[in-house]
């Protein structure tokens, strides 16, 4: 049985669109075939980089804060609770309201790859 831990086990690092994310399952540790698992966060009033991935699907799941999420060009308010299905392709921003952190999972499937993010 493969447990990681969010705080124990997973380093922060800046991904292309500019997040903060703690990866708890990939690729590397353990190896995952088909997905991923992270936790990203945001702080107050700051904006994920415009992007998509040519293969990743992606799903987010908001833990804390409140935001705007765009989704080629439908943009939503979002908050805790919140599940938000990014389709492979869609060009993709989230925005952190000023005065809250925003804190959210993110699922890939395949799992997340830097190469797989293309920036507009």
């Amino acid at each position: 049985m493969q447990v990681r831990n969010l705080d124990r086990d997973a380093e922060p690092f800046i991904t292309v669109d500019g997040s903060t994310i703690r990866e708890l399952l990939n690729v590397v540790h353990p190896p995952t075939a088909n997905q991923s698992l992270a936790e990203a966060t945001l702080e107050a009033g700051a904006s994920t980089s415009r992007h998509r991935h040519g293969i990743c699907e992606e799903i987010y799941f908001l833990l804390e804060g409140t935001g705007v999420m765009e989704v080629d060009g439908e943009e939503r308010e979002v908050g805790p609770g919140d599940a938000i299905l990014i389709p492979p392709g869609a060009r993709h921003q989230i925005t952190a309201h000023a005065g809250h952190r925003l804190r959210f999972l993110c699922c890939c499937a395949p799992p997340y790859r830097h190469d797989d993010t293309f920036l507009d």
